[in-house]
């Protein structure tokens, strides 16, 4: 398993975030090319240069913000978040960076909306609003996909000390955003008397990483430093590895989620079920259960990310009959999965491969493929199946 671990102990940055990722591997000029697809080519431009913090050398990378003047009606453009929405999706980047670009500005938007008492499209981002933290965040989301990570882990996050400048005035470090995207992760302070990690290297940071814990449990293979702006008595620099698991499955928690049902149609069931997916659960199955005066009924379970499970919960009570619901923290352990193309007589078809020790133990085609293939020969599934078989010996 691929794994992108980020260590934090300087902070982190948007910028820092660019540089480090070019610095281990991401081309610039792709960086710069994917960027082009926003359409705001003419309010700036990336430059990245060799720079050293405390002997530590590095990719530095600088957002040029063109025709910039100090009056805020030109350079900055304080976007809120339907404006960026709009930039993101008109674009022509891959769905998959629109996507990750989009839940990065939505940790920002939800920690400015809670800490100033707005409503979600309500906030009027500054630092975030402009273009330069729209290019670190699409930035990041693009890095990340044309690294091709199965996981992304991290340290505890230094946060650093002191006061720092914003556009409502003096703020303690961590900025109230910051230390709102980064509730439940792991923190340091103090190391510096500066902020050491923004708002916007924060939700990177919740939004990509998958763990937060110690180097450890993967073999490092290569190394990138991103190196920042300020030259503070900690090298002010982000580290990054890349690097191979060494166990052949991949471990996280999820939430799952029950409630048993004795008084809705399986029309409703289905309805239910439906909507609980399309909101995004890992998985929702019904059970076949027998209740209390025997009366036949259905358990529903949903499984979902722990940060997702309140959401989750007011859903089923509202798209259910239950009055209550069981929750239970547990552990996951997936395979890796990978994916490959399978020409046949009839067509091409997508293989989903199950790998352990980096082998691949079974492969399936996709269910979707198949049934396309079906209806376009005018045979049945099982005959798909067959010729996919024949092909893939």
């Amino acid at each position: 398993m691929k794994i992108l671990y980020y260590d934090c102990f300087s902070g982190i940055s948007g910028d820092m975030n660019l540089a480090a990722m070019i610095d281990l591997g991401v081309s610039a000029d792709y960086l710069r090319t994917e960027l082009a697809k926003l359409g705001l080519g003419d309010e700036f431009e990336v430059k990245t240069s060799g720079d050293m913090r405390k002997g530590i050398s590095g990719t530095r990378v600088d957002v040029a913000l063109k025709h910039h003047h100090h009056d805020h009606s030109h350079g900055h453009h304080h976007r809120n978040l339907k404006d960026i929405e709009t930039v993101i999706n008109s674009s022509a980047l891959e769905d998959k960076v629109k996507k990750t670009a989009l839940d990065i500005f939505l940790k920002v938007a939800e920690a400015e909306a809670k800490v100033h008492g707005k409503g979600l499209y309500e906030v009027h981002f500054h630092e975030v609003g402009a273009t330069d933290s729209i290019v670190d965040i699409v930035g990041a989301a693009i890095c990340f996909h044309a690294l091709g990570v199965d996981e992304v882990r991290s340290s505890a996050v230094e946060l650093g000390g002191g006061m720092v400048k914003c556009a409502h005035g003096l703020m303690p470090v961590p900025a109230p955003a910051t230390a709102e995207i980064l509730k439940g992760v792991p923190v340091t302070l103090g190391k510096v008397n500066k902020e050491t990690t923004t708002p916007t290297g924060a939700a990177i940071l919740a939004a990509l990483t998958d763990k937060f814990c110690d180097v450890s449990g993967f073999a490092i293979q290569k190394t990138g430093y991103g190196i920042g702006h300020n030259d503070n008595e900690v090298p002010n620099v982000l580290r990054v590895f890349l690097a191979e698991a060494e166990n052949y499955v991949k471990t996280g928690q999820a939430v799952l989620l029950q409630c048993n049902i004795d008084d809705m149609t399986p029309e409703m069931l289905g309805a239910a079920m439906e909507l609980l997916m399309d909101e995004g659960a890992s998985d929702v199955h019904f059970t076949p259960i027998i209740m209390k005066k025997n009366r036949p009924a259905v358990t529903i379970s949903v499984l979902c990310p722990d940060e997702d499970a309140d959401r989750f919960r007011r859903l089923l009570f509202l798209h259910t009959s239950t009055l209550g619901i069981k929750s239970t923290l547990i552990r996951k352990d997936m395979l890796e999965v990978s994916f490959d193309k399978l020409d046949t007589p009839l067509g091409t078809v997508t293989m989903k491969n199950a790998v352990m020790d980096g082998k691949i133990i079974r492969s399936k085609p996709e269910f979707e493929d198949c049934k396309k293939l079906s209806e376009q020969h005018g045979i049945p599934l099982s005959e798909v199946y067959t010729q996919i078989w024949k092909c893939g010996k």
